[in-house]
């Protein structure tokens, strides 16, 4: 529950605040408490984990120069960009040969590279469909329409998706895992 309230408590801060002062306040606030979740991860629980501070680092540079310049469009493009990145990172694994995805999941999974390569594809390609509503929300929607969508949508869309690999994990499982033969 606490891992909960630190990783959304900030995303609703910002929509709370989005609300009632605008998105500029609101970007502000968010990067503010993000910052202030980052800390109480660290002091509460020991560490920050990887995909918090990898976006904590995003919402303070992206935010911060939406506040600095008094423009929305670097907040707005931020999910565009970090989700790119994102593919990228895991394109560049595959291309290499390494599974980063491993590293995300810290062990909870044993899969095998069959596994991992179709997972990583699937990330992968998630990635660039949710830059891509990002884009066609935020360019052609209200900035209220796309912080709901940033914070009401992105979430339950990356759960179910999440849910959708379970097969997947379930079929490619070490123990379990069919012969490695191109399925």
């Amino acid at each position: 529950m606490l891992k909960l309230l630190l990783e959304a408590g900030p995303l609703l801060v910002f929509f709370l605040t989005n609300a009632w002062f605008g998105l500029i306040t609101g970007t502000a606030a968010f990067v503010v408490v993000t910052v202030a979740s980052l800390i109480a991860s660290k002091l509460l629980m020991g560490r920050i984990p990887v995909m918090p501070l990898v976006g904590g680092v995003f919402v303070i540079l992206f935010g911060g120069l939406t506040v600095l310049l008094d423009d929305e469009i670097f907040i707005k493009i931020k999910p565009t960009i970090v989700n790119l990145l994102f593919a990228g990172i895991l394109a560049a694994g595959l291309v290499s040969g390494r599974h980063f995805l491993k590293l995300v999941f810290d062990g909870a999974f044993h899969l095998t590279e069959r596994g991992w390569t179709l997972l990583t594809v699937r990330w992968t390609g998630f990635f660039v469909v949710l830059a891509i509503i990002n884009e066609v929300v935020w360019r052609s929607f209200s900035s209220d329409t796309w912080v709901s969508f940033k914070v009401f949508g992105i979430l339950p869309l990356t759960l179910a998706f999440s849910f959708a690999q379970i097969p997947l994990l379930l079929r490619y499982k070490v123990e379990d895992a069919p012969e490695e033969r191109g399925t």
